[in-house]
């Protein structure tokens, strides 16, 4: 029988963390900037962070992904934190509470049911969630801090669920030229309301087609942005000074970038 002490574990890497995100916090011997943030100072950089991994995500820099992750994770962290000292809730509690909901989401891997998990029923199980939390509205739990794209789209999804939806495509689209109209009519005090008109019925006209409004507009930005700079590039090579051209010879340019993508 070995009557050697047995050495404590290490701590894991979360806890770790935590005793960190603990000591940088103490108001006695924290960090004076840590100490002094609360959860409206620290809600901006958790949406960088988040916006950050995407696009690690998107560059495929797996190195950078790994530690934009840990920044992501460390906002959660300070949330909990700040939480826990308000007395509220520990990180404990957050792990327990993303456990608990996505057991009751996937009933058909955690619970009774069989067959496959489709949207509709996903969908059902958060509409389930929302009543139980008191929901009053199919508007109810849309984040008000979503990208505006995102969440005009989330919004249309909820209002064609309780039936309120164009039958067929030619609705948005009739729409759209009657929201155009408007926004030609409009005073200037009005035309910021009427423009986002064009885009909410644009947002539904895409949504038609499955395709994600913010995923779109995200490409679309891409694109021009690769053939905004192949046009500067063009340009260059010809010797010319691409904004002193004519607006018909950065055009010529326009058509020619096109031309070399395909």
């Amino acid at each position: 029988m070995n009557d050697a002490t047995p050495t404590a574990s290490p701590p894991s890497e979360i806890e770790r963390l935590l005793a960190i995100m603990a000591r940088l916090r103490d108001p006695q011997t924290g960090c004076e900037w840590d100490v002094a943030q609360d959860f409206d100072t620290i809600a901006p950089y958790t949406i960088e962070e988040a916006y950050e991994v995407a696009d690690a995500i998107e560059r495929r820099d797996m190195a950078d992904l790994k530690s934009e992750l840990g920044d992501l994770l460390l906002q959660v962290v300070f949330h909990a934190r700040m939480a826990e000292e308000a007395g509220h809730f520990g990180f404990a509690d957050v792990a327990r509470a993303i456990s608990d909901k996505m057991e009751a989401r996937h009933p058909h891997i955690f619970g009774d049911e069989t067959g496959v998990m489709d949207n509709a029923r996903w969908e059902d199980i958060k509409a389930a969630e929302r009543e139980d939390d008191g929901a009053s509205s199919a508007m109810d739990g849309v984040a008000k801090a979503l990208p505006a794209l995102m969440r005009s789209e989330k919004l249309q999804k909820r209002a064609a669920r309780v039936g309120f939806e164009w039958h067929d495509q030619k609705g948005p689209r009739d729409k759209l030229a009657e929201e155009l109209e408007e926004l030609d009519a409009a005073s200037p005090d009005e035309r910021l309301v009427e423009a986002g008109d064009v885009l909410f019925v644009a947002v539904n006209i895409v949504r038609r087609y499955g395709v994600d409004a913010e995923s779109a507009l995200k490409a679309s930005n891409a694109k021009f942005e690769r053939r905004f700079r192949a046009m500067e590039a063009f340009a260059r090579a010809d010797g010319a000074d691409f904004g002193a051209l004519s607006l018909e010879a950065q055009e010529g340019y326009w058509q020619a970038v096109k031309r070399s993508e395909k």
